[in-house]
Order: C-alpha cells, then sequence, then structure tokens
C-alpha cells in the first residue's frame, strides 16, 4: 500500500511539474530532464508512470478539460450551452494549457501519439456536442447534427486561435455569439 501510495505522489508530482513547466516555458521548453527536475525523480521513475513526455503533457490536458467538463462521468446528458461554456472555460481558465493544446492541434496534428490524441479527442468532442444537438433538435437528422457540431467546434477554434495570436482579444464574448447564433432557432 505504501508503494502504491508513493507512486501516487510521485505522478502527481510529476504532472505539477509538466503543467508548471508548460505555463512557464510552453511545449517546446518542457523538456523530460526540466520535467525530472522540477518534480525531483529519476527519468527511470517517470518512465514508470508515463510512455513519454508527450503523454504527461496530453495527462495535463486531458486533466484540464476534465476540470471543466460539465459532467465528466457522462452520467447527464449535456446540453449544447454547456459543453460551449466548457469550452469557453477551458480556454478563459486554463489560458496556458489552452495553448499548448492550440499549438499541438495546429503543429501536432500529424506528430504521432499527440496528433493521434488530439484527433481523437476532436472526434469525440464532435460526437458530444452533436448528440447535444440532436438532442435539442429531434427534427434534425445525425448527419446535420454532425455538421452543425463540427461548424460551431471551428468557431470556437477559430475564435481561440485568434486569441494566441492577437493580444487583448475578448475570446469569451465572442465564443458567446457563437453560443447565442448557435441555439437561436432555424
Amino acid at each position: 500500500m505504501a508503494r502504491y501510495q508513493a507512486g501516487i505522489r510521485t505522478e502527481e508530482r510529476i504532472l505539477e511539474a509538466t503543467r508548471e513547466l508548460l505555463g512557464e516555458v510552453g511545449l517546446e521548453g518542457t523538456t523530460l530532464k526540466a520535467i525530472c527536475d522540477r518534480a525531483g525523480v529519476r527519468a527511470g521513475s517517470f518512465y514508470n508512470l508515463f510512455e513519454s513526455k508527450d503523454d504527461a503533457v496530453m495527462q495535463v490536458v486531458k486533466d484540464a478539460i476534465r476540470a471543466v467538463d460539465p459532467h465528466p462521468d457522462k452520467d447527464v446528458p449535456d446540453s449544447l450551452r454547456e459543453l460551449i461554456e466548457a469550452f469557453i472555460l477551458f480556454i478563459t481558465g486554463q489560458p496556458e494549457v489552452a495553448r499548448v493544446y492550440l499549438k499541438i492541434a495546429i503543429s501536432g496534428a500529424t506528430n504521432g501519439s499527440l496528433g493521434d490524441q488530439i484527433i481523437g479527442h476532436h472526434q469525440r468532442r464532435v460526437a458530444r456536442f452533436a448528440a447535444a444537438i440532436g438532442r435539442e433538435h429531434p427534427e434534425m437528422d445525425e448527419e446535420a447534427a454532425v455538421a452543425r457540431a463540427e461548424i460551431i467546434l471551428a468557431a470556437l477554434s477559430g475564435l481561440a486561435f485568434m486569441w494566441m495570436i492577437q493580444p487583448g482579444f475578448d475570446y469569451a464574448s465572442r465564443a458567446r455569439l457563437v453560443s447565442q447564433s448557435s441555439l437561436a432557432p432555424e
């Protein structure tokens, strides 16, 4: 039991070090050595818990996304408004991690495991948005709901890219306009 607890504490230190480094030096400066130094662990301990630096980075991103998920255990159906607000909260509430996620989405889309994980996450997000749209618009067929979900996510992501490159860009206000137009009756 003590060994198990030590592993949990080590994992928490590694994830906290990864989170801090991503915020301070970005993805490029978050090296395996920097993570291990900050966490006070050796590379062997790191590799006992994670297959690669990318896995630790993606765990930090997943934890940040899960922290704003309206129903992380999926025990209650999501509304479209809740999903859009969660997206907004991820971008505005955890800007350092959001920037890393967006950078990976832009540059890492063809980069092995990181790219595959981002694509998988996007596909699951499209499915959740489409399901919410389908519940709110039962007259809409599944293909139309998926297309609408993709359009909403493209708008939210495009605004997030503007937020990354234009200081002072009011992401939340613009994203809520997407929300209003998406929720308006057809």
